[in-house]
């Protein structure tokens, strides 16, 4: 299995967080992501741990680190919206 992380940014109120938690899971989720573990740090950060079967079909190296761009952007706009 491969894993990967997603961090949230910062996101102080709980309401807020738990909107930024839900919506990136479900959207990996779409991807046939698993959302395996979250951790919120002492920042107001949440880090976000997916675990993706092995037989899911594999990105090239080039969308994947287009998505990790897209995902980054929309957990700065969470952060921004507070």
């Amino acid at each position: 299995m491969t894993y990967k992380t997603i961090v949230i940014d910062y996101a102080p109120k709980a309401k807020k967080m738990a909107v930024a938690i839900e919506k990136t899971a479900n959207e990996k989720a779409q991807d046939g992501w698993e959302l395996v573990t979250f951790s919120v740090t002492n920042s107001a950060k949440a880090i976000l741990v997916f675990r993706v079967p092995e037989d899911a079909t594999q990105q090239e190296p080039a969308e994947a680190e287009q998505e990790m761009e897209l995902q980054e952007e929309t957990a700065e706009a969470v952060g921004e919206g507070e």
